[in-house]
């Protein structure tokens, strides 16, 4: 499938976390390019999608090349490489990106320290020039915030020309699991939608998954404060009933 996309890798250098944003006028685009391991990469894969290259990345960093060198010789065993677009950052925050010369326009990407955006079928270069802006300017927030803000500056600037339709989001912490994997799958503004989803998340799912188990730790109870507020239906909830905390 062609997926003609927007999306942003990046990692946070204060924390150590790795993720992706991404959107497009697809269904689920969630569950097709964006792909994370616990310290040691995240890559989106997008125009006309191959999950396979994305894992190989991913078992490259895991060996210890870094961004550039995985992506290079994944893409040289591709016989389609010019038909792919691929965003890559390493656990070191070295990143990668790739514009096949097929890929739909306006394509492009911009790589810069802990990050590359990535886009293809857009409106223009102004959408993932204001992506890198935005996730600049937001230094010192957490990666989900920074990634949501890239994501809706380059939806703000235009975005994919076909229109609107999925977005997700992506980090991943020490752990095997991912720290948030949020998604707005089907909806008219997806990356509105991904928003008020993040605001309920961090509300009701975050403090949760804070509290999972851990590698090498003993496993125990979540806590009464957490317990407590799953314990009750989900309009009765901080955040539930259509009160949506603000960015």
């Amino acid at each position: 499938m062609e997926l003609n996309t927007f999306s942003i890798v990046a990692r946070c250098a204060a924390a150590g976390h790795l993720g992706v944003a991404v959107a497009t006028a697809v269904p689920a685009v969630g569950s097709m390019c964006p792909f994370t391991m616990a310290a040691t990469g995240a890559v989106s894969t997008q125009s006309w999608v191959n999950p396979y290259l994305a894992l190989a990345v991913l078992d490259r960093l895991a060996g210890g090349e870094d961004a550039e060198a995985a992506l290079a010789a994944v893409l040289a065993e591709d016989e389609a490489a010019d038909l792919r677009q691929i965003g890559v950052v390493d656990g070191a925050g070295r990143a990668s990106a790739w514009t096949g010369a097929a890929c739909t326009p306006w394509a492009g990407h911009i790589v810069g320290e802990d990050f590359a955006v990535q886009g293809n079928m857009l409106t223009g270069p102004e959408v993932i020039d204001a992506m890198a802006a935005a996730f600049r300017a937001s230094a010192g927030e957490a990666l989900d915030e920074r990634l949501m803000r890239a994501l809706e500056a380059g939806d703000a600037a235009g975005g994919d020309r076909r229109g609107k339709q999925s977005a997700a989001l992506r980090v991943h912490g020490p752990e095997a699991y991912p720290l948030l994997d949020i998604r707005a799958d089907e909806h008219p503004h997806p990356v509105g939608e991904l928003r008020r989803i993040l605001g309920i998340a961090r509300l009701q799912l975050m403090p949760f998954v804070a509290h999972m188990p851990k590698r090498g730790q003993p496993a125990g109870p979540q806590p009464a404060a957490v317990t407590d507020v799953l314990a009750l239906a989900p309009p009765d909830r901080p955040g539930g009933g259509g009160a949506y905390p603000a960015r």
